[in-house]
């Protein structure tokens, strides 16, 4: 049986998203409050840190080219976004990060503000991944995701009203990273 990478989880969230099929619009929820991650940085082989708000999502709209079909889509995904946050963390040796770190994070995805959608964890590859949705009023208006490889490290926040159907279009942009196309 083949098991499910982080990336391919993500992948089948994106698929479970398109056959939900509505727009969604609620008030955000803030923000996570997520660690300096200053020492994780340091220690990582690569690292990335998004962090857009509202205003910055803005300026970064502005560098899209709205006669291009893709970038347009984009543009009107991002609209009414409150803020993209992305922590990556790549390392040379397993589990350097603190598994106190990553629960800080986790801590705050509790009810009645969020609920969790996925779970995966594979004991034998030691990764993890969990997806959050925030729902208010039956509405999504945020989403968290949680992605613990032994070398890697990723948290992924977005925060403001979400249409789930074309979420998939923020692959690649924005520090999001770009999902693999699934193998059949």
């Amino acid at each position: 049986m083949r098991t499910l990478s982080p990336k391919r989880v993500l992948l089948a969230l994106l698929a479970l998203t398109a056959v939900l099929g509505q727009a969604v619009v609620a008030a955000p929820p803030t923000p996570l409050k997520l660690p300096s991650f200053e020492s994780l940085a340091a220690k990582a082989t690569e690292s990335v840190n998004v962090t857009l708000d509202s205003q910055l999502l803005g300026i970064a709209a502005g560098f899209l080219d709205s006669d291009n079909p893709d970038d347009a889509a984009t543009k009107e995904l991002i609209r009414g976004l409150k803020g993209v946050y992305v922590r990556s963390y790549t390392f040379d040796t397993d589990f350097a990060y603190s598994s106190g770190d990553v629960e800080s994070v986790r801590k705050q995805l509790s009810a009645p503000l969020w609920q969790q959608v996925v779970s995966v964890h594979n004991a034998k590859e030691r990764t993890q991944v969990d997806i959050y949705l925030s729902v208010e009023q039956g509405r999504a208006n945020g989403l968290a995701i949680i992605a613990c490889e032994p070398r890697e490290l990723t948290i992924v926040n977005i925060v403001g009203p979400i249409d789930l159907q074309k979420l998939h279009r923020l692959e690649g942009k924005f520090g999001i990273p770009r999902l693999p196309e699934a193998q059949k």
